[in-house]
């Protein structure tokens, strides 16, 4: 492994997230960057668990997809384990799905008629929250060494922070576009009905309680047909 020459790599792929306009085009980065970067990777994939269904929140290709397709129906899986730290485990790495496969009984005979040779999984985190599970997978067995591991969770580790940056500047926009577009709603009710900004906040609180809306989505209500019907 030339590790000044992945070193090199990493920087790059450092500035490139941090250039990513959307969160959806960072977990996209991340994901191509892991079949650039580490040895043996042939298609990658971030998941996350919302309950007991997992989301693919980035792939490079079909199969990423059916093998977390597959992990839902059966309820097991590397990767549904790496997101819910099962046994406490951050990283995993399978070097032969064909072999017996133990924790996953159902899941790996069926991964690898799928094609997948073997398989590493990253749980993506940072200090203050979990945001996922980065996999990778070969359709070689025995494709990923110790090195393939090593450069798997530094690419991992820059990826939480890159992800978790992408959320909060996206959450953060969200919330001023919120606190546009509900001023902007309190502003035409003040006009049309001669009420305070205080009654106008009420009139969307109220509005947003008895139909079961979003306040930002009665704002936008607002602005886009002029008042609450």
């Amino acid at each position: 492994m030339d590790w000044r020459g992945f070193a090199l790599q990493m920087a790059s792929m450092a500035r490139d997230l941090l250039a990513q306009e959307s969160v959806e085009a960072t977990l996209r980065q991340i994901s191509l960057s892991a079949v650039e970067l580490v040895d043996g990777c042939d298609a990658a994939g971030i998941l996350v668990l919302r309950g007991k269904k997992v989301a693919t929140l980035a792939s490079t290709e079909q199969l990423v997809v059916d093998s977390d397709q597959l992990q839902e129906a059966l309820g097991e899986g590397p990767c549904f384990d790496a997101a819910r730290r099962v046994r406490g485990e951050r990283v995993f790495r399978i070097a032969d799905l064909a072999a017996e496969q133990p924790h996953w009984p159902a899941y790996a005979p069926r991964a690898h008629a799928l094609g997948v040779g073997s398989m590493m999984g990253f749980l993506l985190f940072t200090e203050d929250e979990e945001l996922g599970a980065l996999n990778l997978y070969s359709r070689r067995s025995g494709a990923f060494t110790e090195a393939s591991e090593v450069a798997g969770w530094l690419l991992a580790s820059h990826a939480a922070v890159a992800f978790s940056s992408a959320r909060g500047h996206a959450q953060l926009s969200q919330a001023v576009a919120t606190r546009h577009s509900i001023g902007e709603a309190m502003g035409i009710l003040m006009g049309r009905h001669r009420i305070t900004e205080d009654e106008a906040f009420d009139v969307l609180r109220r509005f947003s309680q008895e139909h079961n809306m979003k306040l930002r989505d009665v704002a936008r209500q607002v602005c886009e047909q002029g008042g609450v019907v």
